[in-house]
């Protein structure tokens, strides 16, 4: 009954943080039509911010609230995986046309995107080598300072300026009579809050199910809360995509997986001064994220577009990821060996 209870929590949480997040996107694009923002700066930025806030507000929340800075962390990397693969797959399915990309989309936004794979990874590093944790066994443990998490913090902030840059020279068409800004921030404001209340009932019930079933919150967190964080860009995304704005749709899936983890990881450490980092099992994930990430871009490279087949292939990438991690987490395969095993208690 326990389980059958948080697992309807789950449900309706998700469903708080879906119902916020398109207050959310409305806002987030009448207000970009209100600043005259280019489709690639609204996509990557305005809009991909607004829709990574349930994965924010999941490292906040976890960490300064429960001291579960694990669990925030599964979260961003899982919902990474998840915007990566699943949701540039179902775009490409639900389509009416091909998904088209464009030069700027590839060569612009997934390599910056590579770039904050690869920087995040070196903190991660920087934290096992310069400030290792002894734990008494095989693991690898680093301690994340606020100076340390600066790092991926700085290149986000080089993202946004590259960014500016392209709206300098953008002329809008949009008809902006009927845009209130003072009501958008207003309702902007809204959305945030509604959109925390759905992402604590997330975690809540991650915990619990680990507590439940004897298994990591770590599994909980890198499936069931990412993929529930993740509801806000997959329906912009999707919704894009049936407008047939294809580079509008996968420019937000990139730009909210760099806001992920450039900005949301480090916040959860700025929040609590200090936290502890398992590089024996974050270094494998990020090789993962890297993985699906070259997959999408030399997929998007072909012809400038992500087909119908493309599209299945990234499905069943997904679905292997998930299987695997469970397989890991109940000691049916030992290819991590320092992922958190089931509570034999």
């Amino acid at each position: 009954m326990e389980f059958l209870f948080w697992s309807l929590v789950a449900i309706i949480a998700t469903g708080v943080v879906w119902k916020g997040s398109g207050l959310l996107e409305s806002a987030s694009e009448r207000l970009s039509a209100w600043y005259n923002l280019p489709e690639i700066v609204q996509g990557a930025i305005v809009v991909a911010v607004g829709s990574s806030f349930p994965e924010l507000s999941t490292v906040v929340i976890s960490t300064l609230v429960h001291g579960e800075f694990e669990l925030g962390v599964a979260a961003i990397v899982g919902s990474a995986l998840f915007n990566i693969m699943v949701i540039p797959a179902v775009c490409g399915l639900v389509s009416q046309k091909q998904l088209r990309a464009n030069r700027d989309l590839v060569y612009k936004e997934a390599q910056f995107y590579m770039i904050a794979v690869a920087v995040l990874t070196l903190t991660f590093a920087f934290a096992a080598i310069y400030n290792p944790v002894n734990n008494g066994g095989p693991a690898i443990l680093g301690e994340m300072t606020r100076w340390l998490v600066l790092m991926p913090l700085a290149l986000y902030a080089l993202y946004v300026f590259v960014q500016y840059q392209d709206t300098m020279d953008h002329t809008g068409t949009v008809d902006t009579r009927g845009i209130r800004p003072g009501k958008e921030w207003l309702k902007m404001a809204l959305s945030l809050l509604i959109i925390v209340a759905g992402v604590e009932g997330l975690v809540r019930a991650a915990i619990n199910f680990g507590d439940i079933l004897g298994t990591p919150s770590f599994l909980w967190g890198i499936t069931v809360v990412a993929a529930g964080t993740s509801i806000p860009d997959a329906f912009v995304s999707v919704r894009a995509a049936r407008n047939d704005r294809g580079v509008a749709s996968i420019a937000n899936v990139l730009g909210s997986n760099t806001f992920d983890l450039l900005v949301c990881i480090p916040v959860g450490v700025l929040v609590a001064g200090t936290a502890v980092v398992n590089f024996s099992v974050a270094a494998p994930m990020m090789a993962v994220l890297t993985f699906a990430t070259v997959a999408l871009f030399l997929m998007m490279r072909t012809h400038m577009m992500l087909t119908r087949v493309e599209s299945v292939v990234l499905l069943g990438l997904y679905v292997f990821f998930v299987v695997w991690i469970c397989l890991e987490t109940f000691a049916v395969v030992d290819w991590v060996p320092t992922l958190p095993p089931p509570d034999s208690g």
